[in-house]
């Protein structure tokens, strides 16, 4: 009860309740965005028809044993990528993220200025450049060192915040009993900043996995290079099976996304759920 009364309250210091004009007008706004979203919809559905996008002789495709396995080694070259970069991407973010932390001047600017070029880099003009400079003939190197590069400049930043959020308490007093900034930094700082700032790292890896499709430019044979060349093969009379290639790629992309959003969760409530009971028995 005193936790409602609190949220009650809460509600009404932020921002006044709306009265009975206002709580009409929000539900007749709420009736029409969901009107015209269905229109659009529809709209959609309906240009797509005519253009025989849903007839079912455009997914005789995917009954193929070789289309299906064509899909399934795309998705193994995109989990390949993905594990590489992601790897790669985490141990340079911790690398530049202790640099930037440096005492050492010299260190820390090139590591500052490493990080803010890569980040400020486009990602796509990155990969391509890598590819026709040095890896046009192993094109999966160019997109595993292009997310690396970008992701790992992310995640430098990530990590710096999270290490710079601490309470600088915490580090005097290690500093107060003779401990090194080596050890501070890898028993006090970094474990707490990586608790706190790991769905930030997580979401940063989401981005690395949706970024694996920027393969497809360079011929890389990863899940969305296959659905394209999937695509670009007309289906006897009925045309090109556009969107059945994407209601089959895209949900693959989404599954991928969410599971890896869920290991996350699942991650930070077991770490969460440690502190916990380290806690309770250091009490």
């Amino acid at each position: 009860m005193s936790k409602l009364l609190t949220r009650s309250t809460a509600a009404s210091v932020l921002y006044d309740a709306p009265g009975p004009r206002a709580s009409a007008r929000y539900r007749i706004f709420g009736v029409l965005s969901l009107l015209g979203i269905a229109g659009l919809l529809w709209y959609a559905f309906s240009a797509l028809n005519d253009n025989g996008q849903f007839d079912a002789q455009l997914w005789d495709a995917f009954q193929y044993t070789a289309v299906q396995q064509r899909i399934v080694d795309g998705l193994l070259s995109t989990l390949r990528a993905f594990g590489l970069a992601a790897v790669f991407s985490l141990v340079l973010g911790a690398l530049l993220a202790a640099g930037q932390l440096s005492d050492h001047r010299p260190v820390r600017w090139a590591c500052v200025s490493f990080v803010q070029f890569f980040r400020a880099m486009p990602l796509l003009i990155l990969i391509v450049a890598l590819y026709y400079g040095f890896f046009a003939k192993q094109p999966m190197w160019a997109l595993v060192l292009g997310l690396t590069l970008y992701n790992g400049s992310v995640q430098a930043e990530i990590i710096r915040s999270g290490v710079n959020a601490v309470p600088r308490g915490q580090g005097e007093a290690a500093y107060a009993l003779g401990m090194r900034k080596t050890q501070v930094m890898t028993t006090i700082l970094v474990p707490q900043a990586v608790r706190s700032m790991l769905p930030s790292m997580i979401g940063q890896l989401v981005v690395t996995l949706k970024d694996t499709s920027l393969g497809f430019i360079i011929t890389y044979h990863e899940l969305l290079f296959v659905g394209k060349a999937i695509a670009s093969q007309p289906i006897n009379a009925a045309g090109f099976p556009y969107i059945p290639v994407v209601l089959v790629i895209g949900p693959i992309y989404i599954a991928m996304c969410l599971l890896l959003t869920a290991l996350a969760r699942w991650i930070e409530a077991r770490g969460r759920g440690g502190a916990n009971r380290r806690t309770s028995s250091a009490a």
